[in-house]
């Protein structure tokens, strides 16, 4: 009787283990294994690159510039080239700039030195003070009267002129839609062509392209503190207009 007893515990064990084992295959294993066949890239694939393209009107002119003091006292030299920067800003709004299109991107105060060749040594003669602005002109019309204005009142530094956008992003976004479109029918024309069709995408690349910077250069005024003419500025300034592109490079499963 203990016999037949632990025959029928061992084969009700048996058939749970079973039930257990084929439980664990239908809800664990199968639903991981679709998963790692998913994660597979498909043998049959098919790779295209295209290049989308638009056209951009710069609405930003970008300039910087600079005045540079020289002189033996550091506090003379600051106090002078504060007044001349604080001038400069104050024409700056007068011209309709605002707060958030001028910025002091640099200020530096360095000795200079002259080696004396008696004692064998670097002696410093004086300072060059130096503070850098640069400003966002939005209307263009006003840019040469701008640059005029800035070397009576003491700039003596002046970089070129960057044309360039507010949002930059928005016209790459326009060129790479416009990349996609053409890889996606590429991609399609070519299959067609070899009696197959499209499946899933499964990689995209993109390397990006960048609104481009046109740069003008005018003459710049003189160099190391020295008494500046007055910046000669054409009439007008036209930004005319720039290609933004933006390459993408898209897989395809082959179905």
């Amino acid at each position: 009787m203990d016999q037949n007893k632990a025959k029928t515990y061992f084969w009700i064990l048996l058939n749970v283990l079973i039930v257990v084992a084929v439980l664990n295959v239908v809800f664990f294993v199968m639903p991981l294994l679709g998963r790692l066949a998913g994660s597979f890239v498909s043998a049959r694939t098919i790779t295209v690159a295209a290049e989308g393209k638009t056209t951009v009107t710069p609405d930003l002119a970008e300039s910087s510039f600079s005045v540079l003091s020289t002189g033996k006292n550091p506090q003379d030299l600051a106090d002078s080239n504060n007044q001349k920067i604080t001038a400069v800003i104050t024409f700056l709004k007068s011209e309709g700039l605002t707060d958030k299109d001028i910025a002091t991107t640099g200020y530096n105060l360095s000795p200079n030195y002259q080696y004396d060749s008696n004692t064998q040594r670097n002696f410093i003669t004086g300072y060059s003070l130096t503070q850098t602005v640069t400003v966002k002109m939005r209307d263009f019309v006003k840019v040469p009267e701008i640059i005029a204005g800035l070397t009576p009142l003491g700039v003596n530094e002046i970089g070129g002129i960057n044309f360039t956008v507010e949002d930059p992003e928005k016209y790459l976004s326009i060129a790479r839609a416009d990349a996609f479109q053409k890889a996606r029918t590429k991609a399609a024309e070519m299959t067609s062509e070899n009696g197959a069709s499209l499946g899933d995408i499964v990689n995209i690349a993109e390397s990006q392209g960048s609104v481009p910077v046109p740069y003008y250069s005018y003459g710049a005024a003189s160099m190391k503190g020295a008494p500046a003419p007055q910046a000669i500025a054409p009439p007008t300034i036209e930004p005319g207009t720039q290609e933004v592109s933006d390459d993408v490079t898209l897989t395809f499963e082959l179905r």
